[in-house]
């Protein structure tokens, strides 16, 4: 278990959407900024961005999320990639990006991965920052409008004092993939919202256990989540329940239920429930059925008054074009680091009265 101290988190609504244009960098008179956004490149076709770029402003591909690491390696336009106006990139003859095709994934369908040792998107990935217009901005996802907000996290906040939160779920709450902890969405949330409020202090506490379902979280609450006395939990679960063989959506509707009660009742915390995106649809342990438990999750958080974060449906808005492998570290079912920008970006997007 990871314990980070003196990060603050800050929910209102209104600071929501402040902290959203500030998540893509402040839009200049010129557009929005896009950082980081990743793609993988097979052979000569080109792969799509997820909005249409301004060629009239610089547009920077790098081999890292992160600029100025030591391994870093800036690519050239013309030498190692050509972008079209309509938003596509494509690798060159002799280009120094991997290609995507000699990835041992690359091209199985209903693949075991467990059969492939080594496998992974690692290295892969180009990582692109442009300016779009303001216009091809996504609409924000819809959410649970009837939840009563995190007032007592709020207040807490505004008088400077102390909130610990605890981040429950699977392998993706863990981190799994992302190339630094301070990448993690919910870390990345907090750092965010540091300087907002300069005279709380927050401890995040990483509660997250690789390859849980909802059953094993029942299970672990009590010494992850109950034991920690939080003042604010996060649960994300999904995943794992969605697999073939894994716990069907009532079921696992219900396993929120117990978690979201248990919570409340065992230390007096207020919740939030984020939802899962799909997995890769060539994974054979793929039930093709996220939709489902992203339906189920909201569901609870209305019934439950929970604040909620839409994942599943902002990842959609940005799969929309972009091949699945674009988006995950394992190939499989982590966000590589972009992805766990979008379930940032989930998370500043809740509507928190």
């Amino acid at each position: 278990m990871s314990r980070h101290k003196s990060l603050t988190l800050a929910l209102p609504y209104g600071l929501a959407i402040l902290l959203t244009s500030c998540a893509r960098h402040p839009p200049s008179s010129a557009g929005h900024l896009q950082t980081g956004e990743s793609v993988v490149l097979v052979g000569l076709e080109p792969a799509t961005l997820a909005f249409v770029p301004m060629l009239s402003a610089p547009v920077k591909v790098r081999s890292t999320y992160r600029e100025g690491l030591p391994q870093t390696v800036a690519y050239e336009s013309g030498r190692d990639y050509v972008l079209t106006p309509t938003g596509q990139i494509r690798r060159t003859p002799d280009s120094r990006i991997p290609d995507f095709s000699t990835n041992i994934l690359y091209g199985k369908l209903d693949f075991n991965h467990t059969q492939f040792p080594g496998f992974g998107n690692a290295g892969f990935f180009v990582f692109v920052d442009y300016l779009y217009p303001e216009k091809h901005l996504p609409d924000a996802p819809p959410m649970a409008n009837d939840a009563p907000g995190l007032p007592n996290t709020r207040a807490k906040l505004q008088a400077g004092g102390k909130i610990r939160i605890v981040a429950y779920g699977d392998s993706i709450t863990a981190g799994g993939d992302v190339s630094a902890p301070g990448l993690i969405f919910w870390e990345r949330w907090a750092e965010a919202l540091r300087q907002k409020y300069p005279h709380a202090t927050i401890e995040t506490i990483n509660g997250a256990t690789g390859g849980d379902s909802t059953v094993q979280g029942l299970q672990r609450l009590s010494e992850k989540v109950l034991a920690q006395k939080p003042d604010l939990v996060l649960i994300g679960f999904g995943m794992n329940d969605h697999n073939l063989g894994g716990v069907p959506p009532a079921a696992f509707a219900d396993n929120l239920r117990k978690m979201v009660d248990q919570v409340r009742s065992g230390t007096g915390a207020e919740v939030v429930l984020f939802s899962a995106f799909p997995p890769n649809p060539r994974w054979h342990y793929n039930s093709h059925n996220m939709a489902a438990y992203a339906v189920a999750t909201e569901e609870v958080a209305r019934e439950k008054h929970c604040a909620f974060a839409d994942v599943f449906r902002l990842w959609q808005q940005y799969a929309e074009k972009k091949k699945p492998e674009d988006l995950l570290g394992n190939n499989i079912n982590h966000p590589n680091d972009f992805g766990h920008w979008i379930y940032f970006q989930a998370l500043v997007a809740m509507q928190v009265p």
